[in-house]
């Protein structure tokens, strides 16, 4: 893809599944990255994974509830490799969704949390990347969304109430700082194989997501990977405040 060498990306919450795909992907293309996670060790890993291919990474713990901690994350970026051009936002709260119910049921702790992760804590990233991007003349941050932000869903309130606020944000993001080189957009994976899942998910529940998929398989970390990649990139420059299903067709827009 044109225009990913030698940029500058972080992956917020890059240590595993999704964010670790895109991180590499990235590296691939000849970015260097800053992968952030709540774990600092397992961030460190892996940018060592990748570093030992030759790739420039760096490893950074952070937690994106904590201002100060999300701005240590911006800063290493620059500190370390220069500046920044994008920012992929892919942190979530996972014991959290484990308990998001509906309106009458959720523990509003739960629901409190998820807004928390998905949606104050995007907001940090944003608003502490932004002077970073416009200082080189505009960049792109992406976000992990979810088809349950427009799907509705009888389950995980929290979730799809915190996945429809990011649309609002990316949206807002395209509308005041566009015209300034920033692009703000989103990625809404379907199912995806991660290793998480796979732990989580028997063969049954499988097949029946894949019954509704317009696609002969499910996903892999790699497809949503090459999205956030494309929208990174010079290819993406024309795309701007945009949700982008992928999803093998699950859901059509």
């Amino acid at each position: 893809m044109r225009g990913l060498k030698d940029r500058v990306f972080i992956v917020a919450g890059g240590a595993s599944g999704i964010g670790a795909a895109t991180a590499a992907r990235l590296t691939e293309e000849g970015a260097a990255v800053v992968i952030g996670d709540l774990s600092a060790e397992h961030a460190r890993q892996a940018a060592a994974r990748l570093a030992a291919g030759g790739a420039r990474a760096l490893g950074v713990g952070f937690d994106i509830v904590v201002e100060d901690s999300v701005r240590a994350l911006i800063a290493a970026a620059v500190e370390h490799f220069g500046g920044l051009d994008g920012i992929h936002v892919n942190a979530a709260d996972i014991d959290a969704l484990q308990h998001d119910t509906d309106a009458e049921t959720v523990p509003l702790e739960v629901f409190d949390r998820t807004l928390a992760v998905n949606l104050r804590g995007h907001l940090l990233c944003t608003r502490h990347a932004l002077p970073e991007l416009l200082r080189r003349g505009g960049g792109s941050l992406v976000y992990t969304s979810s088809g349950s932000a427009f799907m509705g869903e009888p389950q995980r309130l929290a979730y799809g109430i915190s996945k429809s606020g990011l649309h609002g944000l990316l949206r807002h993001v395209a509308s005041r700082w566009g015209k300034q080189g920033v692009r703000a957009n989103a990625v809404a994976p379907g199912l995806v194989m991660t290793d998480a899942v796979r732990r989580s998910m028997d063969g049954d529940a499988c097949a029946a997501v894949l019954g509704i998929t317009r696609s002969p398989r499910l996903g892999e970390p790699r497809d949503i990977a090459a999205a956030v990649a494309f929208l990174m990139s010079d290819d993406g420059e024309w795309i701007n405040g945009q949700v982008l299903s992928v999803d093998g067709g699950a859901t059509m827009r």
